[in-house]
């Protein structure tokens, strides 16, 4: 998966997860958490509706690596790109 469609993946997660969110408001540096008022428990939905469509594990360690629309792309697209 490269990044472009890493990106397009979490935008539909979280619209699945928050429905209403408004994406167009969170800046890809920012944390969408924050932004999107996401309790722990949608962040968890979050992640795990991640790791279903990704079919990668997210540890719990790797959370803050998520935390942002960049680097959450970054993070997926690195470990789902074919070499």
């Amino acid at each position: 998966m490269n990044r472009d469609e890493a990106f397009e993946l979490i935008k539909q997660v979280l619209t699945d997860v928050v429905p209403g969110a408004d994406l167009a408001a969170v800046s890809p540096d920012e944390n969408f958490r924050n932004r999107l008022e996401m309790d722990s428990l949608d962040f968890l939905n979050f992640v795990e509706a991640l790791s279903e469509h990704t079919a990668l594990p997210l540890p719990e360690t790797d959370y803050l690596l998520l935390s942002t629309l960049n680097g959450c792309a970054d993070y997926i697209a690195s470990r789902t790109s074919k070499a």
